[in-house]
């Protein structure tokens, strides 16, 4: 049997295939569009980490990755101190001169909800993002 006689006995007709073809590559839409939403919203969302102390809000830093690193050295009336490092998205206290260095220790902070705590100086760095999503939380 040849291709003409194939085609002929065939129950297939010409635009058969273009249709399957076309169902094929549309069941793959839902998860390019699902991935480029995510890629836009992970490039949009912004963080920042919000300094209190005592409980009242002393400063907000921009968390923003590709930023130079800059650090903020945070002093009380008693004289006690905080120098907090700021190196792109991510934040810490690299010196304090409180007696347990807890908050020195705890290292880098960079993700939604993440906070940094120095008890002695009742200071607390708390990370959110910019809109107040959670983008952070989401499994991927």
């Amino acid at each position: 049997m040849n291709m003409k006689e194939f085609i002929k006995n065939s129950r297939l007709k010409p635009w058969d295939g273009v249709i399957v073809l076309v169902l094929i590559v549309s069941s793959f839409l839902p998860i390019i569009l699902f991935s480029m939403q995510q890629t836009a919203e992970s490039a949009v969302v912004e963080k920042r980490a919000i300094l209190r102390v005592d409980g009242e809000e002393i400063k907000t830093f921009d968390l923003i990755e590709g930023q130079e690193t800059f650090t903020y050295l945070y002093e009380d009336d008693d004289g006690d101190s905080n120098l907090i490092e700021i190196q792109g998205d991510r934040i810490r206290i690299k010196e304090a001169d409180c007696g347990d260095q807890i908050c020195v220790r705890r290292g880098w902070a960079s993700k939604n909800g993440e906070t940094i705590v120095c008890l002695p100086h009742k200071l607390v760095i708390e990370i959110q993002t910019a809109d107040g999503s959670d983008m952070d939380d989401l499994i991927y």
